[in-house]
């Protein structure tokens, strides 16, 4: 099955309320609570693969006024979620929702639990009740809710399901499809966007900088953003392009690891993918003679290589996505806003991938922020370079003789070569989080 630009964007670019580990997890059980109506669950158990656990263990839940936790998450999604948002399913919490989930929670009504071998993206979500008991379970995408049951039979009126179910299965097909493209293959792609891909595209950058003013107001998370604005402003850094797409993208990640109820246009299933699929770009056409439809095109682009560098390394692995997968993707399109050839867009994305490959993602927390700043730069600098004939060789490490090879080569690192990076970082977290709750 081939696939169009405007499909490939539908699956993969999409609004999400907060981190989407968290997310996934919470509309779950919000998906089981949503089968009996009314009533509230005596008792909460998940069970979660070892990415979501450790993406889903300490970044902050939007609108919680500072909380993380798997359990908090699994609380507010069966308490106060609306599982008919999808990835935006925490947009109804208040903060008498927040209470009650924190009092169910601390009633030790909620149970984690970590399945070691589960390998993708799945959470299971049971919810006893006093006379039922219901069941969802979400795979391989955050939010394709694959089963849905009360007392061990399926719900088979529930549009959730079968909504999901029906798009999802296409993300599958869609990965399969964009590996066996060619960087060149993406680029043509964008001569099919229409005007409601553009309207699209310009939304990503509205949800995206609302994000990127909210943190350079507030200094929210770490701050990453706000310091270096302030740094630029005392001159003590010069605001140049790879400055500039620091600044508001570390800024946008501030917000929305500080738990900012703000929604982010995710890439690839991930807020800060998008973040930092579309803000570098949108920083660089500040400083270049652009028009409005080549910046959309080039944030289309980004979304492209995004999504064939994720479709390589899967949803979640121990190589940080943000700096390999959002950042070749942001490279690429800030070299074609830059006016670059595609061998040059190749280029950047080599030079990127020699820079960044050894990032490890150790969960998602306030410290992004700082990923996501080296990442934007990186993309920049890499396309600078690129354009003015710095190129990695494909002598070099694990740079291939082509873009897709390279690609390649970081989905056969990332799925391969560091399962046991993933464990062990999975393995640090634990014994932080367990030494620091039993205090």
């Amino acid at each position: 099955m081939n696939y169009t630009v405007k499909e490939i964007l539908h699956l993969e670019v999409a609004p999400a309320l907060g981190c989407t580990e968290p997310v996934a997890i919470a509309l779950a059980t919000a998906a089981a609570a949503s089968v009996i109506n009314n009533e509230r669950p005596d008792h909460i158990e998940i069970w979660v693969d070892p990415n979501i656990y450790k993406n889903g263990l300490a970044v902050i839940i939007p609108g919680t006024g500072g909380l993380n936790g798997l359990d908090t998450a699994a609380a507010l999604g069966a308490l106060c979620g609306d599982p008919a948002l999808g990835l935006e399913v925490l947009e109804p919490v208040t903060d008498e929702g927040v209470n009650a989930a924190c009092k169910f929670k601390n009633e030790n009504k909620v149970a984690v639990n970590l399945l070691q071998d589960q390998k993708g993206i799945y959470v299971r979500a049971l919810l006893t009740y006093k006379d039922h008991v219901t069941e969802a379970i979400i795979e391989g995408v955050h939010d394709n809710i694959t089963s849905l049951t009360m007392d061990s039979l399926p719900v088979t009126d529930s549009p959730l399901v079968k909504r999901t179910q029906a798009e999802k299965a296409d993300v599958f097909k869609l990965e399969d499809f964009i590996k066996k493209l060619s960087l060149d293959d993406l680029i043509d792609m964008i001569n099919d966007l229409d005007k409601d891909d553009f309207t699209f595209l310009k939304e990503g950058i509205t949800y995206n900088m609302r994000l990127a003013d909210y943190g350079l107001k507030h200094g929210s998370g770490l701050g990453v953003g706000l310091a270096l604005e302030r740094l630029a402003r005392l001159k003590l850094l010069t605001r140049d392009m790879i400055l500039s797409a620091r600044i508001i993208t570390s800024a946008a990640a501030d917000a929305r690891m500080g738990g900012i109820k703000l929604p982010a246009m995710s890439s690839g299933g991930s807020g800060n993918h998008g973040l930092t699929a579309i803000l570098p770009i949108y920083a660089v056409s500040k400083f270049v003679d652009c028009d409005e439809k080549t910046l959309l095109e080039a944030i289309a682009l980004s979304h492209l290589v995004t999504a064939y560098v994720k479709a390589q390394t899967g949803r979640l692995s121990a190589v940080c996505g943000c700096s390999v997968a959002a950042g070749a993707g942001a490279t690429a399109g800030t070299t074609y806003l830059m006016g670059g050839t595609s061998s040059q867009m190749a280029g950047a994305i080599t030079n990127l991938t020699e820079d960044l490959a050894g990032i490890i993602c150790d969960g998602a927390k306030s410290g992004c922020a700082l990923k996501l700043a080296t990442a934007a730069g990186t993309a920049v600098q890499a396309a600078l370079f690129a354009i003015h004939g710095v190129n990695v060789h494909s002598t070099d490490g694990i740079i291939g003789t082509s873009p897709e090879q390279t690609m390649q080569n970081i989905g056969t690192l990332s799925t391969q070569g560091m399962i046991d990076t993933d464990r062990t970082i999975l393995k640090i977290m634990l014994e932080k989080h367990f030494a620091a709750t039993n205090i």
